[in-house]
């Protein structure tokens, strides 16, 4: 059936949101596509309605295409809705009293699971001792940024740590008798910790996860999700799931490689996803395709494991990318050479610098390849962006001054003015993908934009701190980079715009246009996907 959406603001701008615009109405197929969006006396809308289309008011409100969380990660996000959240946290105490609360409440649970926690909240500190007494149980707690777990002994035991090796680009941390301590950071947390969590999870608990994220995202506004660092578990249960229910949000997955020590190793990874590439892209899986490959280039600057060029400014320590150069660059080559796209998770100068040229001498214009995060670039790297084609995948609510406090200390106040550069991106000419990076971050879009534009505080709001204010997003240039950016990054074209031929996936939100200061009290009322509705805040409400 033909629908008109009228009595709307539908939202219309390049893909840097430049000349938005407001069209009064939109006309929708049975199909689920958009074949006209403008006036309500245009000649379209007029003979549609003399035909009988369907006509749904749209109260006055703002119509923005459907948010794309152009990075974020699927099961450890849905996984995460069901942890003990550490995010408020000032220190040990405060850690201990939510843990402990947890497990009271979590009688029959197999294990403790949080998230949220820093490196500041417990001075650096990540001990198994700290946290032993609390339960008897594996507690295990992801840090904020998903780069380090920290572990009471019995999780230590359960996966066997002791006498494992450190992985290639992580560690094992220990005490000075060679006893696993209870940090595992970097490439440890992601080869060790990930696949002991998702293997151990029965595969309905992860399928009802994956169930709570889809569920989720829909009532954020989202219809689309890029996952960033896919594995063999969540695969198994993304299509398990896929083929029991169909699922309303379309997923473009990179696959994740991690740092082996031969560059046969290395490869053999992109193998991988160059045969499911095959088995699943545009034309023969178009809502789930594996578009590309991932790999993590460094850690972060809190726990002082992001690659910068300079040492760190708190304790002198110099550290390097994980992945050098010269190992990086034949990665780069095959997966480039198979048409597979490119993303380098890059934060520090000296990590983005290397992305770069990996990709400026490896990879193949017009592939789209993206650099993640991008939290310290250089000014010249950062006008190198647009003059490569590489895609800005930027994540604002990882600017929120609230958890930015440890910076200065960290790297010194000069470098701290080129944190989280977006408008030096866009200037040179870079597409910016807006995403969320979730569970390391909340994933609602208009918190994203609120930060993404006032570059103040959404954790914290009474915080009149701003983070390098003159790099702030206009309203539209934020929109269309979590829109149009992040369908451009993963070619999905038919996706991210209120135009004609496109999919009909949008979110009607209620909000104050323009007024920034005021996003954090915006709502998502309803999502629409394929021109079906899929979330309706009244019908959430009635329910809850």
């Amino acid at each position: 059936m033909t629908s008109v959406f009228h009595n709307g603001r539908f939202f219309q701008s390049g893909i840097q949101g430049q000349d938005h615009s407001f069209a009064e109405c939109m006309l929708v197929d049975g199909a689920g596509k958009i074949v006209h969006v403008g006036s309500s006396a245009d000649e379209q809308i007029r003979q549609a309605e003399a035909h009988g289309a369907t006509r749904h008011d749209v109260g006055g409100r703002v119509v923005l295409p459907g948010f794309i969380d152009g990075h974020m990660h699927l099961l450890m996000f849905g996984q995460s809705l069901q942890k003990a959240g550490l995010e408020t946290c000032k220190n040990l105490e405060d850690i201990r009293k939510i843990l402990k609360d947890f497990a009271a409440a979590n009688p029959s649970a197999s294990r403790i699971m949080a998230k949220g926690w820093m490196h500041s909240m417990t001075d650096g500190k990540a001990l198994a001792s700290m946290i032993d007494d609390i339960d008897p149980r594996p507690i295990f707690i992801d840090s904020k940024d998903l780069h380090s777990t920290w572990c009471n002994t019995a999780a230590l035991e359960e996966m066997g740590v002791q006498d494992m090796p450190n992985p290639e680009g992580g560690e094992i941390h220990r005490d000075e008798n060679g006893k696993a301590s209870g940090l595992l950071s970097e490439s440890a947390a992601v080869t060790i910790v990930w696949p002991h969590i998702a293997t151990v999870a029965p595969m309905e608990e992860k399928l009802a996860a994956i169930r709570r994220a889809v569920r989720a995202y829909n009532a954020a506004g989202y219809t689309g999700l890029v996952e960033m660092a896919m594995d063999e578990n969540g695969w198994e249960a993304l299509q398990t799931l896929r083929q029991q229910e169909a699922l309303p949000v379309r997923f473009a997955v990179h696959w994740l490689i991690t740092p082996r020590k031969t560059e046969a190793e290395n490869l053999a990874q992109v193998d991988r996803a160059i045969e499911l590439n095959k088995q699943f892209n545009a034309e023969t899986s178009p809502d789930c395709r594996v578009v590309g490959i991932k790999v993590i280039g460094d850690g972060i600057i809190d726990g002082c494991t992001a690659g910068l060029t300079e040492p760190y400014s708190s304790n002198g320590v110099s550290c390097e990318p994980i992945w050098s150069l010269e190992e990086l660059s034949p990665v780069v080559k095959k997966a480039d050479a198979a048409g597979l796209q490119c993303a380098l998770h890059a934060i520090g100068d000296k990590t983005i610098k290397t992305a770069i040229d990996a990709l400026e001498q490896n990879a193949t214009p017009g592939r789209r390849h993206r650099i993640e995060h991008l939290e310290l670039a250089s000014p010249s790297d950062a006008a190198r962006l647009g003059r490569l084609g590489i895609t800005a995948s930027i994540q604002p609510v990882h600017a929120d001054p609230a958890i930015l406090r440890a910076w200065p200390a960290l790297l010194g106040p000069s470098r701290c003015e080129r944190a989280f550069a977006y408008t030096d991106f866009a200037q040179g000419g870079a597409v910016l993908a807006l995403g969320s990076d979730a569970p390391t971050a909340p994933h609602a879009p208009l918190t994203n934009l609120y930060t993404a534009t006032t570059r103040r505080s959404a954790r914290e709001p009474a915080l009149a701190d701003r983070v390098n204010a003159h790099f702030a997003l206009s309203l539209a240039a934020a929109i269309a980079a979590g829109t149009e950016g992040s369908a451009h990054s993963c070619f999905a074209d038919g996706t991210g715009k209120l135009a004609a031929g496109r999919s009909a996936d949008f979110v009607v939100v209620d909000m104050e246009w323009g007024a920034v200061d005021k996003l954090l009290q915006a709502k998502v009322v309803q999502t629409w996907f394929l021109g079906k509705k899929v979330f309706d805040d009244a019908d959430a409400a009635a329910s809850s």
